[in-house]
């Protein structure tokens, strides 16, 4: 029997079990219920996971879970994900009714027990707690000693007058897809050009190399992408694998100006820092494509369609070439990504029947690689191309997507072909070999060493893959070892910290803030704020009673676990100490200074004092009160006189936008009616059409109108409040859709008035 059904039966026996014959026992009820919603959490976690990556609980979705998502396109998911949701409560409702449905039944202490054994059984045998543990094992377990015996630095030098670089990631394009057998007239284009080319067939996916990010790390620095297990620390790090020598660093040495072109979103993932941190000056994404690209209506959830990508790639390499340049151009396309991929409107066939009828995927496989073919063929025809070396890779192999079940009918390994116009060459390799091997491959081909990391130049070493037939296994041995390569501090002491550009620095680091250290005996544990992790403040709930910490944050959120006096104060402090304790605090000064953190003067921790902080660290944003005359749309939650807000976005650096699609006017309800008569002088802005329009301003009968500008401006406006109306509600003339300040790619939000401040003085009759 499979695992998967061991574990189901194991868990429905339980169940049957324990409603049968075990009887009434609130302890033995709640224990035994636990552990079965474990068992349903697990595997919902599993499902959920696999629809992502469609291969379960992996470094992918550790990684992306902890990183930014600015610039993802999540909105094909929010449905599913509310799915999942609903139909896991009601399971684990269906689960509690069931269990104590049978009421005749005598207490039995031997059935309870078999029913619990039963229920740790089906946890222990189920995939998604095994593909947890094996995942937290890969964390914590120590390095293997002989990682240094084959990871090699490459030497920076290359030959003379090397050729200029093209290099094309098409996104989940994995070569499975260009097996016309199987899928017979799927990418003829991208296989007449693969035709013409150095073609490596067997390249396989190793771990931590399974999404965007990971395998374009893995193909330039020949290492895969690990994080540590409870936190990314790569977007909100100054640099990226500080301590690797990849292919952008070794281009740069020798004169090449490196540059990459991309639709979506340049920050999503920490790509943007990985690149700069490794030889690349000229990025382009979807922020910097804007003023560049002929319609910017035209774009999908993610960014811009690959037609409008590439071109800008061509347009590139023309002028880069004509400069007479030594440049490297790298590019990454979007149109394939799952769910289902997009269609770009300039694709010859927007179509792909399988199996009678049309597959989504397999259509945007169809239109995209179109697009690869011609810029390849478009290069090639060029005056240009003989000085040229133009590769082609997938990222990874496709995750789960609508065409997902076919392609794991057949051998599946990733997309990675080179095309010479130095020397032109037409093979193809059957060498078992990995994206770790890509640029050692890249490298040896432009005259350079032959070896990156973990990777092998497939042309005259050996990889890994084949040398090694447990390569997967000694890579996740080698995961600490790996972890090492972002040079983490052991310990903080001194640190030098810059309130304009929000960095701080210790222990020649330097971290984005704001930021939260773990101090152990052993090393210093980074943590960040993301779109979809825990916010600082709910990350630090989660330390122990003696764990020590330090924390670079506003103020104000400090104010409201350890200090009244800082509960509206903007500006940024550092608190370093334990829960069990008053922490020390400071307050920072605008720019650049020195400070210390040291724990010799802590208290003693009390567990009265840790129980009363947990609580205050746990508190919702929206539920948080401060003291304060003035609503401050920069902090969180309301002042204490305040009962209710609606209508409001959520706290960005200078204060809240409307949000038409939460309420289509922001209401602001006191505690108490508001004064007779009043002023209230509204300091606001106001976003695209809403500019120079009428703004409704209402209190009670009495309405009022203001016209705002793009920039803050601050009114004044008198009211009389016959009625005792204890609202104000201010409505935006024209709510328009956008992702400022936003998730790219994720719900938009219909954004009117920009809210400052807003303050009532009573006028005395």
């Amino acid at each position: 029997m499979s695992s998967e059904w061991l574990s189901l039966v194991l868990f429905g026996a339980s169940i049957f079990i324990y409603a049968t014959w075990a009887g009434r026992h609130k302890l033995w009820f709640s224990a035994i219920l636990i552990v079965l919603a474990v068992f349903i959490i697990l595997n919902g976690t599993l499902f959920a996971s696999n629809y992502f990556t469609g291969d379960g609980i992996n470094d992918a979705v550790l990684y992306t879970l902890t990183n930014s998502m600015t610039g993802a396109g999540v909105s094909k998911y929010i449905l599913p994900g509310v799915g999942l949701i609903v139909g896991l409560t009601a399971l684990f409702c269906a689960l509690a009714w069931v269990l104590r449905v049978r009421k005749h039944v005598r207490y039995s202490r031997r059935f309870s027990a078999l029913a619990m054994l039963l229920a740790l059984g089906s946890i222990n045998t189920t995939p998604a707690y095994q593909q947890v543990s094996k995942l937290i094992r890969s964390q914590l377990a120590e390095g293997s000693s002989d990682f240094a015996d084959y990871y090699r630095v490459p030497a920076k030098t290359m030959k003379d007058s090397p050729p200029n670089l093209v290099w094309i990631y098409v996104e989940s394009l994995e070569r499975t897809y260009l097996n016309n057998d199987a899928f017979p007239d799927l990418a003829p284009e991208l296989n007449q050009a693969r035709s013409t080319a150095i073609d490596f067939s067997q390249t396989q996916q190793l771990p931590g190399t399974e999404y965007t990010i990971a395998g374009m790390v893995a193909s330039q620095c020949g290492i895969p992408l690990f994080a540590p297990f409870d936190g990314n620390v790569s977007g909100s790090m100054s640099t990226f694998y500080p301590r690797s020598v990849c292919l952008g660093d070794i281009l740069k040495a020798n004169g090449y100006e490196n540059h990459f072109v991309q639709g979506a979103n340049l920050s999503f993932a920490g790509k943007d820092l990985f690149l700069k941190s490794h030889g690349f000056d000229h990025l382009y994404g979807l922020n910097e494509l804007k003023t560049m690209v002929d319609d910017p209506d035209y774009r999908n959830e993610w960014g811009w369609y690959d037609d409008t990508v590439l071109d800008e790639v061509y347009q590139q390499y023309v002028a880069l070439s004509k400069a007479d340049k030594r440049f490297s151009l790298f590019t990454l396309t979007v149109d394939t990504h799952h769910p289902d991929g997009f269609l770009s409107r300039s694709c010859q066939r927007r179509s792909y029947e399988f199996e009678g009828k049309d597959n989504k995927s397999f259509s945007a496989v169809a239109c995209s690689q179109e697009h690869v073919a011609r810029l390849i063929n478009r290069i090639k025809a060029s005056p240009w191309f003989k000085n040229t070396v133009i590769v082609v890779s997938s990222d990874h192999l496709a995750m789960n997507n609508t065409a997902f079940k076919y392609l794991n009918q057949h051998e599946r390994n990733n997309l990675f072909f080179v095309i010479r116009g130095d020397e032109p060459d037409v093979t193809t390799s059957d060498e078992k070999r990995s994206t770790l091997d890509n640029g050692a491959t890249v490298l040896d081909i432009m005259g350079g060493d032959h070896a990156i990391g973990l990777g092998r130049s497939s042309l005259s070493e050996t990889s890994l893959s084949s040398a090694m037939p447990e390569l997967k296994a000694r890579i996740n041995a080698w995961k600490p070892d790996i972890i090492k390569l972002w040079n983490f501090p052991k310990s903080i002491s001194d640190y030098q910290v810059d309130t304009q550009n929000n960095t701080f620095q210790f222990a020649k680091n330097s971290y984005k803030l704001p930021l939260l250290l773990k101090v152990t005996s052993e090393h210093v544990e980074p943590k960040f704020d993301g779109y979809i992790t825990d916010p600082l403040k709910k990350q630090l709930s989660k330390f122990s009673l003696n764990d020590k910490f330090v924390w670079i944050d506003s103020c104000y959120k400090m104010g409201n676990v350890w200090r009244d006096d800082l509960k509206t104060d903007l500006g940024l402090c550092v608190a370093n100490g334990n829960l069990g304790s008053t922490p020390v605090i400071t307050k920072l000064p605008f720019g650049s200074s020195k400070g210390r953190v040291s724990f010799d003067k802590l208290l003693p921790s009390e567990a009265t004092a840790f129980d009363a902080t947990i609580a205050k660290l746990k508190v919702a944003d929206t539920e948080i009160s401060y003291p304060s005359d003035t609503f401050i749309f920069q902090l969180p939650g309301k002042p204490e006189n305040v009962k209710s807000v609606s209508g409001l976005s959520m706290t960005e650096a200078w204060g809240r936008w409307s949000d038409a699609r939460l309420a289509p006017a922001v209401t602001l309800t006191w505690q108490q009616p508001l004064p007779p008569t009043f002023e209230l002088v509204l300091t606001a802005k106001a976003l695209g059409d809403n500019v120079g329009k009428p703004v409704s301003v209402k209190v009670g009968n009495s309405e009022q109108w203001i016209s705002l500008d793009h920039d803050e401006t601050t009114v004044t406006l008198q009211f009389s409040n016959p009625e005792h109306a204890d609202a104000v509600v201010i409505t935006p003339p024209a709510p328009e859709d956008s992702t400022l300040g936003g998730i790219e790619g994720g719900p938009l939000r219909k954004l009117g008035v920009g809210l400052v401040k807003l303050q009532i003085h009573p006028i005395n009759q």
